[in-house]
């Protein structure tokens, strides 16, 4: 690996400078910016000096210039997902996706599209569907990684049984080498740039927004004018190793390990941008390729295959190529979390096939099903179903990084490729290489071309664990080669498996691959240590950083052992939180991402900021750290994260950890006194409702008292309630009805309480009786600390957490409560039953169940009272579903309705019981997904606004403006309701509600 030194401070400053004055687009050195940068998505980290983000072609050969005269290396990157670590670097990291992503042409007639490399895949495949036509290649990380990333790594996806690797889609590339000489990469030996207007950008592509234009100097010429020494040299390399280059590669669809010189063989056209693909961001910057579309399906059907293990599915999965499908995909059990769904069997393949209709891809995939030899079979055809299950096996590279038993597991080996037939026997040998080294792992990936992925829970903590992973690492690429196999058959090389290169390829052939190297980029600036004189697989794993002792933390982390660490490594880095806006089913993770689309507002950044912080050398601030504030700031704690994200990041507790160490011993925000401490302000201000509500209608007076109280003057305060729930006021319980505990929120007892009034008159229809302890209600009474946990006040929210437990304790421990000073509530016969500890305790706010069901626990896991208060929490829908009486059914509405289900009900409680409880009442219709961007204190907040409204407006707001005037607007949650009756055409309403109005006279 050729040394590239850090800069000194004066050198680092200057090379600052001439990036500064010479690049229009974004150059950022602050430790942010590079700690959002130091890792993707494999086992490593590399720490740049700074990140630049070009807006078009001359920006990139500007930073070449600059880190050419200051001998600092540079490195590609797009959506930072490579497993292998090629996406890091020491020098430059050269961020394509902020302003270089655009799709600049699209021909349905040569079904070719000419992007940029920073465009994400999904965004080139919805523009070709209304053409019927799609990108071939789709890696399961889709929808956020990028055509460049997909062309460096050559990148290939569940569907290249039928359709090939990206390399076999990729028509021609525009790259600049190190010397900043542009060439254009196509079949033959001629590399000048073509000119004309087809290769004119479209002016939003070529031309940065008025802000970004400066006086700044002008980038200098690309490079020399005539024509470049690079293809004469290739050539001359090409010709010397002919009977090397004929020999020396395995015959295997998935083979993506090395550089592929073999394509410049005259017998195969002399492909220089198939050869190109897959290097790694070793050889030049991509700053723009055509390529080839394909005819997608107008239908497809998914035929999932059982097989007793995933040895026998792979024997099986060579044999269904003879049907042509579109994937044959293999998956074992330890990666299904629920396998009812699945055909009998302990493993599975997954294949797809297509048709003119459903009709025909059904009778393909019956055909293929029937001659696969499967325990058992099942055809889907019903695209929901069919997307339900391919989320499974999306969500695999995430999933797989836990074990059963909760182990970590990591990347390193992830896609090793063999020949199809192949596959069976070496699965099995695979198997005992782990067991001997006493490993586990759980293999799945494209079967039907002997690619198989694998997470593999290395100890890479410790010095024995990771001289395991060096000893497992060389027998497993020696076991691959005697299969015939590449080391890579997807992600590439990077620093996981480069250094075991001349294992696969041998010598002569890896010495070739330096050569290579060497005429196009002479003084190795371009992502060094990678493919060529790599880095060693052991080296800059990116936990040696991280503290080992525990870090005093205030949650106890039951799912990583009370270990902070532990937990801010659960994000390896497959960036779903980065998944663009738009339409995205019930899935709610990262609104704050969707709306500004910036790295640091992502659940990965944030993440990466966390480990930084731990780390201690980018980012040196500790707890105290502004860096982590800043990204932090607009985290809307909406714990989408804790179910969307496949390893089960909840920023929304590192967000309040993090808040509460912040600010331990000095002031705090206004809005965190303000809205933090809301439950006691609002119990203080009940009596004085009506004239509180009339001083906020003078506007002179509400805005200074929003700026005081550090909120946003965007937003009006909400009217409090002039008769808040009040004690005793459900009345004594009527005969045979069940007793039920009804909790006293915060929104629905001074802010909304026709909400639980509503409730109480269903839960009645239904035989329920929801009562109240008066003890509740008195004084401080009960509160689930949600404000504080949201503004990180954690001492206090433990603090009314323990005094919410005493009281709810202290009331079964007395046998019972009394409703209006009267009897014990009634139980179904005509002797009062008391409540007790196993009563169901129905929280009508989403938020303050949430709260309730997981903060409270995990602030207090040394008191089993808060685990068996968790336990008792239930929706309104879960209380309709377990208790009410035999033979109930909710009024029937029959109309259609949309809305939102609350993010913390998305995330902690599930929306299942709602979803059937609308079902029986006749409402139809799909709620939407994402935040509404309020999200408690949040939306409230000064500074807030804008992102709160981009929130809303990303799935909420069109969904209930594209509504009819029948639809019924379900927000069961308070901040939910709030939003819509600040921005929405309609105001929402809770379901209790809505079925309280469909209610006969005779319960009202």
């Amino acid at each position: 690996m050729s040394p590239h030194p850090r800069p000194a401070p004066d050198a680092l400053a200057a090379l600052h400078r001439t990036l500064t004055r010479t690049v229009r687009g974004t150059v950022d050195f602050s430790p942010g910016a590079r700690a959002l940068t130091t890792m993707d998505a494999s086992n490593y980290r590399r720490v740049p000096l700074g990140v630049v983000a070009p807006y078009d072609s001359d920006d990139i050969a500007a930073t070449l210039a600059a880190c050419r005269e200051h001998g600092v290396p540079l490195v590609p990157r797009g959506g930072g997902t490579s497993i292998a670590g090629q996406a890091t670097g020491t020098g430059i990291v050269l961020d394509l996706t902020r302003h270089m992503n655009q799709l600049l042409d699209l021909d349905p007639g040569t079904r070719t599209a000419r992007v940029q490399p920073g465009l994400v895949l999904d965004t080139l495949r919805a523009a070709a569907a209304p053409h019927g036509l799609t990108f071939g290649p789709d890696p399961s990380t889709h929808a956020r990684c990028t055509l460049g990333g997909m062309i460096g790594n050559n990148s290939c996806g569940a569907h290249s049984v039928a359709w090939g690797t990206t390399a076999d889609n990729t028509e021609t590339l525009d790259v600049l080498a190190a010397d900043g000489t542009p060439h254009h990469l196509t079949r033959g030996w001629d590399t000048r740039p073509p000119t004309g207007p087809d290769h004119t950008p479209p002016e939003s592509a070529r031309t940065p927004p008025e802000s970004a234009r400066s006086a700044r100097t002008p980038p200098g010429p690309a490079g020399p004018a005539e024509t470049p020494p690079v293809p004469d040299a290739l050539r001359s390399l090409v010709d010397t190793h002919l009977a090397l280059l004929r020999t020396a590669y395995p015959t295997l669809p998935r083979r993506i390990s090395g550089y592929a010189l073999d394509a410049l063989l005259p017998e195969h056209g002399t492909d220089l941008a198939r050869a190109w693909c897959g290097s790694e961001g070793t050889l030049g910057v991509l700053t723009e390729a055509r390529v080839r579309l394909v005819e997608a399906p107008p239908a497809r059907a998914l035929a999932v295959l059982g097989y007793a293990d995933e040895s026998e599915a792979a024997e099986a999965a060579a044999g269904l190529l003879s049907f042509s499908p579109l994937t044959v995909e293999g998956m074992a059990a330890d990666l299904v979390p629920d396998s009812t769904s699945l055909p009998r069997g302990g493993a599975w393949l997954f294949a797809e096939t297509g048709g003119a209709d459903r009709a025909e891809a059904a009778h393909h995939a019956r055909l293929l099903a029937g001659a696969a030899g499967a325990l058992d079979a099942r055809v889907v055809t019903d695209p929901a179903a069919q997307r339900a299950l391919w989320r499974v096996r999306e969500d695999a590279a995430g999933t797989a990084t836990r074990g059963p038993d909760g182990a970590e597991a990591w990347p390193g080996w992830e896609d090793v490729a063999v020949p199809p037939a192949r596959l069976g026997p070496y699965l099995r040998e695979f198997r005992a290489l782990l067991a001997g080294h006493g490993l586990h792992g759980t293999p799945y990936g494209h079967f039907g071309e002997g690619c198989v992925h694998a997470r593999i829970d290395f100890d890479l903590l410790s010095a024995p664990g990771i001289a395991v992973f060096r000893r497992f690492s060389e027998e497993l690429a020696h076991l691959v080669v005697a299969h015939g196999g590449s080391l890579s058959g997807e992600h590439g090389d990077g620093q996981a498996r480069a250094e075991l290169l001349p294992v696969m390829y041998g010598p002569e052939l890896t010495a070739l691959f330096a050569q290579v190297k060497a005429v196009w980029d002479p003084d190795d600036l371009l992502n060094p240590g990678i493919l060529v004189r790599p880095a060693k697989l052991d080296e800059n794993l990116r936990f040696a950083v991280l503290p080992r002792e525990p870090v005093d933390v205030a949650f106890g982390y039951p799912q990583d052992g009370g270990d902070f660490s532990a937990a801010v490594r659960r994000c390896v880095g497959v960036a779903k939180c980065r998944e663009p806006g738009g339409t995205h089913g019930t899935s709610v993770m990262c609104p704050s991402f969707r709306a500004t689309g910036a790295e640091e507002h992502s659940t990965r950044g944030r993440a990466r900021l966390l480990h930084e912080m731990l780390a201690g050398e980018v980012v040196t601030g500790g707890w105290r750290a502004p860096e982590v504030r800043d990204a932090l700031d607009l985290c809307l704690s909406c714990k989408g994260c804790r179910s969307d994200c496949p390893v089960g990041v909840d920023m929304a507790t590192y967000k309040a950890e993090f808040l509460h160490h912040h600010y331990a011993g000095r002031l705090r925000p206004a809005s965190h006194y303000a809205l933090g401490r809301l439950p006691a302000w609002l119990r203080a201000a009940a009596p004085l409702a009506r004239p509180l509500n009339a001083v906020a209608r003078l506007r002179p007076l509400t805005s200074l008292a929003l700026r005081l109280a550090g909120l946003t003057p965007e937003r009006p305060l909400p009217a409090l309630a002039t008769r808040p729930l009040r004690p005793g006021e459900e009345g004594a319980p009527p005969p045979g009805t069940r007793p039920l505990l009804l909790w006293p929120d915060t929104f629905g007892r001074h802010l909304a309480p026709h909400i639980p009034r509503a409730a109480r008159r269903v839960l009645a229809d239904a035989g329920l009786h929801a009562t109240t302890p008066p003890s509740w209600l008195s004084g401080a009474g009960v509160c689930c600390g949600l404000t504080y946990v949201s503004t990180g006040q954690l001492d206090a929210a433990r603090r009314v957490m323990r005094r919410t437990l005493d009281a709810v304790d202290g009331m079964t421990a007395a046998g019972g409560t009394t409703a209006a000073g009267g009897s014990p509530s009634a139980g179904t016969g005509t002797t009062p039953s008391p409540a007790s500890a196993s009563t169901p305790v129905l929280v009508l706010e989403p938020s303050c169940a949430a709260a309730l069901r997981t903060d409270l626990p995990e602030l207090l896991p040394d008191d089993p009272r808060a685990a068996r208060l968790a336990a008792r929490v239930r929706t309104f829908a879960q209380v309709l579903e377990e208790e009410a009486a035999p033979g109930w059914e909710p009024p029937r509405i029959a109309a259609s309705a949309v809305g939102q289900t609350h993010c913390h009900q998305h995330a902690v409680l599930g929306d299942a019981a709602e979803r059937r409880l609308r079902a029986r009442a006749g409402l139809t219709g799909e709620l939407s997904g994402g935040c509404c961007g309020l999200a408690g204190n949040f939306g409230f907040e000064r500074g807030h606004y804008a992102t709160s409204v981009a929130c809303a407006e990303d799935q909420l707001l069109p969904a209930v403006r594209a509504a009819g005037a029948d639809t019924v607007v379900l927000a069961d949650g308070y901040s939910c309701r709030t939003q819509l009756s600040h921005l929405g055409p309609r105001p929402g309403r809770h379901l209790a509600e809505v079925l309280a109005d469909a209610l006969p006279a005779r319960t009202l």
